[in-house]
């Protein structure tokens, strides 16, 4: 698969069998985050490979907790009001129990956090398509990066205390038949294009 072909037959997947990804390949995939550009050179990011069922486990407890007590408003964000409605279900689990999630910090006082935690995402998903795998942005645990607890369990987990959660990804194998990620690329429906 050539780069391009990569970018465009990625897709979110949300439903992951219970293979364990193999090292080889976690290490390829955080490579080509780690190799991401980033503001400056800076090389911020810090990426905790969550691998470690128990601990996968405690996040989505985490999350499930906060996002029940949350209320939803009118101007809820889409995707947070499923959190938030999901949660209050008691049937919750935001990284759709794949068995990698890998969750990128930055120093939340740098201006280009998100931006760079973004790009080191996008290298991961790509390259997890062009090993077989599959993979879904997760902003829950960004969304909750000043819960108290899930800070404090972060920060358990090796988070540093100048650093916050600004984007993470769920890897691993998607639960199909033959284990092979969904590849037909979606049309676009947005994006607009102007060229001058």
């Amino acid at each position: 698969m050539d780069t391009i072909g990569a970018i465009v037959s990625r897709r979110s997947n949300r439903s992951f069998a219970k293979d364990t990804v193999e090292e080889e390949k976690l290490k390829k995939i955080i490579e080509a985050g780690r190799y991401a550009p980033s503001g400056g050179n800076n090389q911020s990011n810090h990426f905790l490979v969550v691998q470690n069922k128990t601990v996968l486990e405690k996040l989505a407890v985490l999350a499930k907790d906060a996002f029940s007590k949350m209320e939803i408003t009118e101007n809820t964000y889409s995707s947070l009001k499923l959190s938030i409605s999901l949660s209050k279900k008691g049937d919750y689990v935001f990284h759709y129990n794949a068995p990698v999630l890998v969750i990128i910090a930055n120093q939340k006082d740098y201006g280009n956090n998100m931006a760079d935690s973004a790009v080191a995402a996008e290298n991961m998903m790509i390259a997890a398509n062009e090993l077989d795998l599959a993979s879904c942005w997760i902003n829950q645990i960004h969304w909750l990066t000043e819960d108290e607890n899930m800070l404090a369990y972060l920060k358990e987990l090796g988070l540093k205390n100048s650093e916050r959660v600004y984007a993470s990804v769920a890897i691993g194998y998607p639960n199909t038949p033959d284990k092979i990620p969904a590849r037909v690329p979606l049309p676009r429906k947005g994006n607009e294009v102007t060229y001058i």
